[in-house]
């Protein structure tokens, strides 16, 4: 119990001692402000514990995560059980994903494709797929990046090859990414954290800037 969460703290160290991994979960921010200033959609995929990460990344952006304000358009892929049983019925798992896209992201939006290892072939068929379409692709993987990097516009690597310690630390990055979109966005206008403050009624939603 105690090497888990030694090694756990030791990739979080290296994390921070790496100053182009932080400008690169900088620059994740500043395209999803970018892309929700001009009305467009963030999806996320993953497998698995990626899957949950994936979606947990979406609730945070359609939800609210420190400021009571308006929902961000995002949406984890997999959400529609239908479609995916579906197309990995009646094509191949490997597209499940990709298709999902295909039918509804438009150039501008930005995809969140997550893979420890970077070489799960959905989710590279995914990235694969939104770079044809205009949307920019953010990988979250583990040390070596795999096939998924070569998709990527932005690449968050975690310096680690353990499934686990990624996944630990991508929870992190889905944090502090979110935080970062909604005081760009948001801090303005919505100044009370969410828990001190009552929920915002539908007529106080307002557009984005």
């Amino acid at each position: 119990m105690e090497r888990i969460f030694r090694d756990t703290i030791a990739v979080k160290e290296r994390v921070l001692e790496d100053r182009a991994l932080l400008d690169a979960a900088d620059a994740v921010a500043e395209t999803m402000v970018a892309t929700y200033r001009n009305g467009g959609r963030v999806y996320f995929c993953g497998n698995g514990g990626s899957a949950a990460d994936a979606q947990h990344f979406a609730a945070e952006l359609s939800g609210h995560f420190i400021f009571d304000r308006p929902p961000l358009a995002a949406e984890a892929l997999h959400g529609n059980a239908s479609h995916m049983t579906a197309v990995a019925n009646d094509y191949d798992y490997e597209s499940v994903f990709a298709r999902a896209l295909a039918g509804s992201a438009r150039p501008g939006d930005v995809l969140v494709a997550i893979s420890t290892s970077g070489n799960s072939p959905s989710i590279v068929r995914a990235a694969e797929t939104a770079r044809v379409n205009g949307v920019a692709v953010v990988a979250m993987t583990g040390a070596g990046g795999g096939a998924l990097a070569t998709h990527a516009d932005i690449v968050l690597r975690v310096p680690s090859d353990e499934t686990g310690r990624i996944q630990e630390s991508h929870i992190v990055f889905v944090h502090a990414i979110s935080e970062r979109v909604e005081h760009v966005l948001f801090a303005d206008e919505y100044s009370l954290p969410a828990e001190r403050s009552c929920a915002v009624e539908s007529a106080d939603v307002v557009a984005l800037p």
